[in-house]
């Protein structure tokens, strides 16, 4: 007997639902389906409140475009924040890693990906020009961008994000630099540690 017919169609549905999300496959799901049957009813209703929240409330930051439910969002709206350095990253998740080192005080760009041809994305899929349309702007406004920090993963795909945008700021009156290579290669922001994390903030270099 299949499974659409073993199973009420409500938890087939959970479980397809939950199958649709990265790293989940159907083993993965059918377990947190059935934790959630046995579970007490709020914490159902509590996930479901917090889904409804989520898609209701946020948002991309205008400026940075990070995921937030105020705009700008609380990080470029901090007087306190150093708006000459602009950290580029790739994914809102990489902008909490570098928030839990705890030694970074300036501002921050969200890509929201990188450059990756054999999946088709390009650069104009990403916020590179918004990127340079914000530098442009700062120096309009009198408060120029002086260093642009960039903290892609070292990966080929990040690597080669990275190498775009220098490309990009050649000629801009700004330092471009890099992340140190305290950096495993091939790995990810998001699973850094907080020292790893802060030894490649301090030893960043020049591009």
């Amino acid at each position: 007997m299949s499974q659409s017919s073993a199973l009420p169609p409500s938890v087939t549905r959970l479980i397809d639902a939950l199958m649709q999300l990265p790293g989940i496959g159907p083993k993965s799901a059918s377990r947190l389906a059935y934790y959630l049957l046995r579970s007490p009813a709020e914490l159902s209703l509590q996930l479901a409140d917090a889904l409804r929240d989520l898609k209701a409330h946020t948002r991309l930051c205008t400026v940075c475009f990070n995921i937030t439910e105020s705009d700008p969002c609380p990080v470029c709206s901090d007087p306190s924040r150093d708006h000459s350095v602009i950290c580029v990253v790739e994914e809102p998740l990489d902008v909490m890693a570098i928030e839990r080192a705890k030694v970074y005080r300036g501002a921050y760009h969200v890509l929201h990906g990188v450059i990756s041809p054999i999946n088709g994305v390009g650069p104009e899929d990403l916020k590179i020009n918004e990127l340079l349309a914000r530098l442009r702007r700062a120096g309009d406004n009198g408060q120029p961008v002086r260093e642009v920090i960039l903290a892609t993963n070292p990966t080929v795909e990040g690597e080669m994000t990275a190498a775009f945008i220098q490309r990009k700021l050649t000629g801009l009156d700004v330092r471009v630099t890099r992340l140190a290579r305290g950096l495993p290669v091939g790995g990810d922001l998001e699973y850094a540690d907080e020292v790893t994390l802060s030894r490649a903030l301090e030893g960043r270099q020049q591009f």
